[in-house]
């Protein structure tokens, strides 16, 4: 019999499987939990941690950018974007370990190390250069 646990961390691999499969066309992303995060960690390979509000214009900004990037490069598509609510998790556990300012920050990290970030930023030419940290 499977844990909680064990069933999150399942369903949130095969997510992360199934998104290196669907086409380009549209933002696939991965909806916050420790579990998810934990699978993206051990995974080995570099992802975006989105930091959003649904009311928040800018955050709404930088995911057309990055739904136009994903669109245009296969290496991007294949970048998962874990999204983390900023009214459900703002004050939460990994907001604080990150030192994250505020919602509409975007976070490359490899495992537990952070390789970039960007703070209210929708210029598409700095998510890119973002985005190109995971793929180098």
């Amino acid at each position: 019999m499977l844990t909680r646990r064990q069933a999150l961390i399942t369903l949130a691999a095969a997510a992360i499987a199934g998104s290196a499969t669907r086409p380009a066309v549209a933002l696939d992303t991965l909806a916050y939990s420790p579990g998810v995060l934990a699978t993206l960690q051990a995974s080995g390979k570099p992802f975006l941690i989105d930091f959003f509000a649904t009311w928040c214009t800018t955050c709404a900004a930088q995911e057309r950018v990055l739904d136009e990037l994903k669109g245009e490069s296969a290496a991007y598509e294949a970048i998962p974007i874990l999204r983390v609510d900023w009214d459900v998790y703002g004050d939460g556990e990994l907001s604080r370990q990150l030192a994250i300012p505020r919602r509409s920050t975007l976070v490359v990290m490899s495992g537990t190390q952070e390789l970039g970030r960007l703070v209210a930023e929708t210029r598409k030419d700095q998510i890119a250069g973002l985005l190109d940290l995971a793929i180098s």
